[in-house]
C-alpha cells in the first residue's frame, strides 16, 4: 500500500475515534480546561501520533497526517451545517438553568452545577438575585448565558470551570 494512503487512512480513523470519544464523554468540559484536561490532551496527542503516521517520521508524512485532519474537520463542519440531524447528534443541546427566576434543580443536578457556581456566573453578568434572571442557559460550548428582564442588557462571558471539590469527588 502507498505509505501516504496508509497515513491518510490511519489519520482519518484516529480523527473519527476522537470525535466519537468526545461525543460519548462530553464536550462541555472542553470550554473549561483544567490541569488534568491539558495533560490528557497532551498524552492523547502523543499516543495517537504513531497510530496516524506509523514509522514514517518524514516531513511529508506529518504534513499528510495534518492535511487529512484539516480536511476531515472541514467536511464534518460542512455536514453539521447542512444536515440538522447530524448536527444534533454531534452537538449537545443548551440546557435551561433558570427560567423566570426559578431554578431548574433537575438540570443543575444533572450538570453538576452548584448554586455557588451559578451565583458566580450571575455576578459576572451583573445580576444579584435569582429572581432577576429571566433566562440562564448552559450553552453547548460550556458557557453560562444569563438574560435579565432589563432593557439595558450587558454582554459578558462566563466560562464554566469544574471546581476542585467535584474533581476530588469524581464528579
Amino acid at each position: 500500500m502507498n505509505p501516504y494512503l496508509d497515513i491518510v487512512i490511519r489519520s482519518a480513523a484516529v480523527y473519527l475515534f476522537m470525535v466519537i470519544a468526545l461525543r460519548i464523554f462530553g464536550k462541555k468540559e472542553l470550554s473549561q480546561l483544567n490541569t488534568a484536561d491539558v495533560i490528557l490532551i497532551l498524552l492523547i496527542s502523543n499516543s495517537v501520533q504513531n497510530a496516524m503516521v506509523g514509522n514514517n517520521t518524514t516531513l511529508w508524512g506529518g504534513l499528510a497526517a495534518a492535511s487529512i485532519l484539516f480536511i476531515i474537520n472541514y467536511i464534518l463542519k460542512k455536514l453539521m451545517y447542512k444536515f440538522k440531524p447530524f448536527s444534533d447528534f454531534m452537538l449537545e443541546k443548551p440546557e435551561i438553568l433558570i427560567h423566570n427566576g426559578t431554578l431548574d434543580f433537575k438540570n443543575l443536578s444533572k450538570l453538576n452545577i452548584t448554586s455557588d457556581e451559578l451565583k458566580e456566573a450571575m455576578r459576572e453578568h451583573g445580576v444579584e438575585n435569582f429572581k432577576d434572571v429571566k433566562l440562564a442557559m448552559l450553552e453547548i460550548d460550556g458557557n453560562i448565558s444569563i438574560i435579565t428582564g432589563e432593557n439595558n442588557l450587558k454582554q459578558t462571558n462566563y466560562k464554566r470551570r469544574k471546581n476542585h471539590k467535584n474533581l476530588i469527588q469524581g464528579n
